[in-house]
């Protein structure tokens, strides 16, 4: 059968479509990009926040019309959505013909063939051993390394549906990541809901360090990239630290969402700490890092944040100059603690505040930008740019994937610019988020480049960027 994927929310959800995407290709199937010649659709939806439940139930409304206009015959929906809302699924969206929820992932077949299983409760999570297809250009990858949280954040609902916190196999990831090298793969971005809590499960300690100084010892013909998202701030040791400034293959970057600066938002948070924590926290990743690139996110609008605790987060971004930062909407989750508290701040306000905060962050990103003009970086060339097809773009060591800006690059190198390709670049120009430049020096030679992908996502709704935790 055709089976056309459409994979909604974060990266970690990706993760999770690749690897039905793998089951299905392993038992036969072919995988389509054309929802209208798809026989089967699969919807891996997500269901974090408001916006993102929306997104998915407008996205399988939208992917069940092809049963009436194009050779789709059935309809499954996976994912998050189903593990928090699998009988309202059911009984308001008739379109739907098979439910797969995250604990479910290895049923996929079954679901698209259209037998019958066991919904299960068994807390899932996949191996190096595990069917999967790329559909993140073949240069880049995602490794998860861990699925569940263990944290008690009021504003999260992620463990009501993930599960307890739990690693992977320390010699699966690394047999993973051995083999997506192998492949040609040049950046590994490793993800979990809490990548900092790595191993602890096991008894590793300071598991992830571990991990990260194991990767980077991997050998590779070419220059290659490892980087880790979703940092607990207390979880971030000294080791962890001294690790990643050890080892050149190991991206400079610091993704650590710290969501308020208010002693008093975060104790309502189920959180703790406080501004003055976080600075001194983050002089240190600097004095140990030179040259690092710190991100967070913030939520803006908790329950009882008052205009005072509103200024003292304002007061703290910009005192701490981060380099990449994102700003949230708080959002009422019905099933989450934040739920049941007082204080509810209202929508304009809530609105204005995230508005206020992105511009005091928009000067900041400008100004970090522009010290970057005149120097010199290497450049993860991703292909001609989403603007023009007269420039070129890609990522800087600093720049993650969907969730930073780009670099957009003259082409000097006489058309020897490829996908996938490692080069030099060298800054020219600074924007608010994104960079221009211009690559230079010897284009790698005789060295293996990864296959265009071959299975990429529906076009479909736009892929969420929501906030982690």
């Amino acid at each position: 059968m055709k089976i056309g994927f459409v994979s909604l929310g974060c990266p970690k959800n990706l993760v999770d479509s690749e690897v039905m995407m793998g089951q299905l290709a392993a038992h036969g199937h072919e995988l389509t990009a054309k929802p209208e010649e798809a026989e089967v659709i699969v919807v891996n939806t997500c269901s974090f926040i408001n916006p993102a439940k929306q997104e998915s139930v407008d996205t399988i409304i939208e992917m069940g019309r092809y049963k009436e206009t194009g050779r789709a015959k059935r309809l499954v929906v996976a994912g998050c959505l189903v593990e928090r809302f699998r009988d309202e699924i059911t009984g308001n969206l008739p379109e739907v013909d098979a439910l797969v929820g995250t604990n479910e992932i290895e049923k996929i077949v079954q679901a698209c063939e259209g037998e019958q299983f066991t919904p299960s409760a068994t807390p899932y999570l996949y191996h190096d051993l595990s069917p999967r297809v790329l559909t993140t250009g073949r240069y880049s990858a995602y490794i998860k390394i861990a699925e569940g949280c263990d944290h008690p954040c009021a504003f999260c609902v992620i463990p009501q549906f993930r599960g307890q916190f739990r690693s992977r196999r320390f010699e699966s990831i690394v047999s993973e990541a051995t083999r997506l090298f192998g492949q040609g793969v040049r950046e590994i971005n490793l993800i979990g809901q809490d990548t900092t809590s790595y191993g602890e499960d096991l008894g590793i300690r300071d598991g992830l360090a571990h991990l990260l100084g194991r990767l980077a010892g991997i050998e590779t013909p070419f220059e290659k990239w490892v980087r880790f998202l979703y940092c607990y701030p207390n979880r971030v040791t000294q080791q962890l630290l001294d690790t990643i400034a050890a080892h050149a293959a190991l991206v400079k970057y610091i993704d650590m969402p710290l969501q308020h600066a208010s002693r008093n938002v975060l104790k309502r948070m189920r959180r703790g700490s406080n501004a003055d924590a976080f600075l001194k926290l983050l002089e240190r990743v600097r004095a140990t890092i030179p040259g690092v690139t710190i991100r967070t996110s913030m939520i803006v609008g908790f329950p009882g944040e008052s205009r005072e605790d509103f200024e003292e987060l304002v007061q703290f971004v910009e005192a701490a100059q981060f380099d990449r930062l994102g700003v949230f909407k708080y959002s009422d989750e019905e099933t989450s603690k934040a739920y049941e508290l007082d204080g509810k701040v209202d929508g304009r306000t809530i609105h204005n505040r995230q508005q206020r905060l992105m511009a005091v962050q928009r000067k900041i990103s400008r100004k970090m930008n522009r010290k970057l003009v005149g120097r010199e970086f290497p450049v993860l060339i991703e292909g001609l740019s989403e603007e023009t097809e007269l420039l070129w773009q890609g990522r800087l060591p600093g720049q993650a994937p969907e969730i930073d800006g780009h670099c957009l690059i003259n082409d000097v190198s006489d058309g020897e610019l490829v996908r996938g390709q490692i080069r030099r670049i060298r800054i020219t120009e600074a924007h608010d988020y994104d960079l221009v430049g211009e690559v230079f020096g010897e284009a790698e030679k005789n060295l293996p480049l990864a296959p265009e992908n071959p299975f990429p996502i529906l076009n479909a709704a736009p892929r969420a960027q929501h906030q982690h935790i």
